[in-house]
């Protein structure tokens, strides 16, 4: 159980208030809706895509490193974009541009949380693979699945960030699943980390596809629009959190059949999908060894290490 927080007066902001304070968050998530609309146009050619991945120097460097990772390596190494792209194909340049962009994004300490950078990369990983397995059974785009597990976190990120930049000293404690910060998160602030990441994605151009379901993924049913996948994200949460589980052996409670009825997931399929994720994420750990430092100083942010 995480150390108690003593009470806080509540901060007066509001979501937009944090994300308008924080000027050098980095951009590369901003390829992803980008990259989707290309995919899916089957007139796009190869150069475009490739001009996309290099309007950010630093996210064509982790997509070359990743690329010549074991995660996706082939037998020879790619020396540029264009041959990292053609290597992987239409297919798989979307995951590949996902891992760079957690690896360039995600991988750096939340001391708001008392969250490692590892950690963080875990979490954001692990529950972008659930959400991806758990789509390929329930038929949902599994980009746009993977997209969300991937960024259901990033409010912390912002929130972190602000922190840092504004000297206020904020200190919110992570609970197991369902309710994880919102509670510290809706005393101390008045809102969740959960509409602080969607009002960013917002910004970023991001489709209410991803807005909405990151927006209401701890209460899926009150979600205006996307219900389906913002109840899959609460399943690719609980699946995130069994397989990072501190305690070997012992699984968080399941989540109620109601929060997850709208995504078509009965509470068995999440049990059958554990081992297959924890397989899939052990694989991801792999390339996180190779290509990202796992060791960030959180007072070198926002600097070059952002954009490196």
């Amino acid at each position: 159980m995480p150390t108690e927080v003593p009470a806080a007066p509540r901060l007066r902001f509001a979501p937009e208030d944090i994300v308008n304070a924080v000027r050098h968050l980095p951009s590369a998530p901003k390829v992803l809706p980008r990259l989707k609309r290309l995919l899916l146009d089957g007139n796009s050619a190869l150069e475009r895509i490739v001009g996309l991945i290099r309007l950010d120097p630093g996210l064509a460097a982790r997509v070359l490193r990743v690329s010549n990772s074991t995660y996706f390596y082939t037998g020879a190494r790619c020396a540029t974009v264009e041959e990292a792209v053609a290597r992987v194909g239409y297919d798989e340049i979307y995951a590949l541009v996902a891992h760079a962009v957690a690896a360039q994004v995600l991988n750096r300490p939340v001391a708001v949380y008392r969250i490692e950078g590892d950690e963080m990369w875990a979490r954001s990983v692990c529950c972008a693979i659930a959400a991806e397995a758990l789509a390929a059974r329930v038929g949902v785009d599994p980009n746009a699945a993977y997209t969300l597990g991937l960024l259901h976190g990033i409010g912390m990120i912002v929130l972190d960030e602000w922190a840092l930049l504004s000297g206020h000293d904020v200190k919110l404690a992570i609970y197991p699943f369902p309710a994880e910060a919102t509670r510290s998160e809706r005393t101390q602030l008045g809102f969740t980390h959960a509409d602080v990441g969607a009002c960013l994605l917002k910004t970023w151009e991001f489709p209410e596809e991803i807005t909405s379901p990151i927006r209401h993924q701890y209460s899926p049913t009150t979600a205006p629009s996307w219900q389906a996948l913002a109840a899959l994200l609460v399943a690719a949460r609980w699946l995130r959190s069994a397989v990072l589980s501190s305690i070997p052996g012992t699984l968080p409670p399941l989540p109620s059949a109601t929060q997850i009825r709208p995504a078509g997931i009965a509470v068995s399929m999440l049990t059958d999908s554990l081992s297959p994720v924890a397989r899939e994420f052990a694989a991801a750990t792999t390339m996180l060894e190779e290509v990202v430092e796992t060791t960030v100083d959180r007072e070198a942010f926002p600097s070059h290490r952002w954009r490196s």
